[in-house]
């Protein structure tokens, strides 16, 4: 893995948290437990803090970013960054699926067991209510989150891990 200081701030995460070797981790940045950051993911906290709580998965490819002197990027646990998808400047809650290649703009804020459809745009300023889908560019109420999908987001984060440790060396 890539781990840049910047401006003074280096990364720095919890236990049992798996990197892949191409992930790139900058500056001002504090991973939870059980993360995992995949392949050509990059955090870069070098323009404000990013603060991402545990089990949190960032798929390949994905970015995370903030904005310079406005907006950290504050993401709760259990939440799944899905590939390609950028997440910039906002709030993540907790317990949120965020779909492949979508984006969540500056000072979004996606509430608590939200799920963000695959290549859909969170404009700025957006706020996504807890427990709602939402799809389209710019993204819109779908519905609420209801049957299955209320455990998608939670079981998503939790077998990040076990992905993760197929990649571990045996000693």
């Amino acid at each position: 893995m890539i781990v840049l200081e910047t401006r003074g701030h280096t990364p720095t995460w919890g236990d049992e948290c798996w990197f892949a070797p191409n992930a790139t981790l900058v500056g001002e940045l504090k991973l939870g437990h059980k993360c995992t950051v995949w392949f050509n993911a990059v955090i870069r906290a070098d323009v404000n803090a990013i603060i991402i709580g545990n089990e949190v998965n960032i798929q390949d490819g994905a970015v995370i970013h903030c904005t310079y002197e406005k907006s950290q990027t504050i993401i709760g646990d259990r939440v799944s960054i899905g590939h390609n998808a950028i997440v910039h400047g906002c709030i993540v809650e907790s317990d949120v699926l965020i779909g492949m290649g979508a984006i969540i703009m500056d000072n979004a804020h996606i509430g608590n067991g939200a799920i963000i459809g695959a290549g859909e745009v969170v404009t700025a300023n957006t706020i996504v209510p807890e427990n709602t889908i939402w799809v389209g560019n710019p993204a819109k109420y779908l519905k609420d989150v209801d049957g299955q999908n209320l455990e998608l987001a939670p079981r998503t984060a939790k077998n990040y891990p076990m992905y993760a440790g197929w990649f571990k060396k045996e000693d």
